[in-house]
């Protein structure tokens, strides 16, 4: 069973909160994220990329960067931007894209569920992506970007916020990308042991997006448990800040590739090899596989649609990925590329940018792209209750949760 427990957190004054909210500081360079922060004062980006209040000298994993986000957040909080509740609440978090709804719990859980594997995993994270939030978080004393985690759904949890989004939000806007935001307060005592008896129901939690910043969040709750030896695991720091959506809600789009090159090949000879692995057939409109085992490439201003033959589909949780399908019948048997994670000659392209973003990027940069069928939600829960990996990059959720609408102090 799941521990998912409410808490008492600091949020923006409602006047404010859509200044405020900010996109994921991962998804900005150093150059977007300053040139953001320049466009709105307020937002949250400042204190998620705190390099953006120096000039481009400063190394952006300086010791005073991750001071300065700590005294521009404890401004924000003693200017009164941010209020604190009076008790331990859940929120419901209401995202709209495109007239897609999917509303998930605000809440924290557990650093002990996450090193237990009842939050399960399905990527890997390297360190030095970790450190930079390690420090943010320790040094910040708060969490402020939530975890996007996912469960199977359940009906005492859908009852709940059902039931409180018939009441009024304590915040609706729309963010500048045309997502819709609401918020509520899960304030009743009823009602929270509705939710945490909903989640004692729950098995397992899987990370949906967030992977180091999670294992960021944990670690700092490991260092703090080993500066405070008498802890009792009612602290705060032994949870982390969360929202948490029924599976039944989620969409997952694709990650799509891009590649430099054809390893030495003709145009001619890289179809003919192709061929080996998939039924080609030239295509007079750009394609958006609709079913799994399918692709679209483009190449040379040229559309195909790739069908994988059956041999090539592996059954394995794994292997049997359109993502794996491709690495290892294309990217690795006929461009040479192994290790896509440090493959210079790979990079990946959010299905949310469409197919426009692939062939500028084949006909500028470089010279071939695949279109993906996304992964879905249940491959993510099969590969994780498996214990295995997927491959990097083979989900892009969108909407992307906002930092700065929640925080969690340690």
């Amino acid at each position: 069973m799941a521990d998912v427990k409410a808490f008492q957190g600091f949020r923006p004054r409602a006047d404010v909160v859509d200044r405020v909210a900010a996109l994921p500081y991962d998804v900005y360079n150093r150059e977007e994220a300053k040139a953001e922060v320049e466009r709105e004062p307020f937002s949250f980006l400042k204190v998620d990329r705190a390099e953006t209040q120096f000039d481009d000298s400063m190394d952006m994993y300086a010791p005073e960067v991750y001071q300065k986000a700590k005294e521009l957040l404890t401004g924000m909080i003693q200017e009164g931007i941010y209020v604190q509740e009076d008790k331990n609440v859940y929120y419901i978090y209401e995202l709209t894209m495109e007239g897609r709804v999917q509303t998930g719990i605000v809440a924290c859980a557990s650093i002990d569920d996450y090193q237990n594997n009842v939050i399960k995993k399905h990527e890997n994270t390297r360190e030095e992506k970790e450190i930079d939030r390690i420090n943010h978080v320790d040094i910040c004393n708060a969490q402020t970007g939530p975890i996007f985690l996912a469960y199977r759904a359940e009906e005492l949890i859908d009852a709940v916020v059902n039931h409180v989004k018939t009441g009024t939000p304590v915040y609706r806007f729309t963010s500048p990308d045309g997502i819709g935001h609401a918020v509520w307060v899960i304030r009743d005592d009823a009602d929270i042991a509705q939710i945490e008896e909903g989640f004692r129901r729950v098995d397992s939690i899987y990370i949906a997006d967030g992977h180091h910043r999670a294992a960021s969040a944990v670690k700092v709750g490991l260092k703090r448990r080993a500066e405070h030896p008498n802890y009792d695991g009612t602290e705060e720091f032994n949870y982390f800040l969360s929202v948490l959506f029924p599976h039944n809600q989620l969409m997952i789009m694709p990650y799509n590739r891009v590649i430099k090159d054809l390893a030495g090949r003709t145009e001619e000879e890289f179809l003919g090899c192709l061929e080996e692995s998939f039924d080609v057939e030239q295509q007079s409109e750009p394609v958006n596989p609709e079913k799994k085992a399918t692709f679209g490439m483009y190449l040379n201003r040229k559309w195909y649609l790739l069908k994988a033959h059956p041999d090539v589909c592996g059954e394995d949780p794994v292997e049997g990925l359109d993502v794996s399908i491709l690495q290892k019948q294309v990217f690795e048997k006929l461009l040479n590329i192994t290790d896509p994670r440090t493959d210079n000659r790979i990079d990946f392209v959010g299905g949310i940018r469409g197919l426009q973003e692939l062939e500028r990027r084949a006909n500028e940069d470089m010279c071939l792209a695949f279109s993906m069928y996304p992964t879905s939600i249940m491959e993510l829960f099969e590969v994780s209750d498996a214990g295995l990996l997927m491959p990097p990059k083979s989900t892009w959720f969108e909407p992307k949760l906002r930092s700065g609408i929640f925080i969690h102090q340690l």
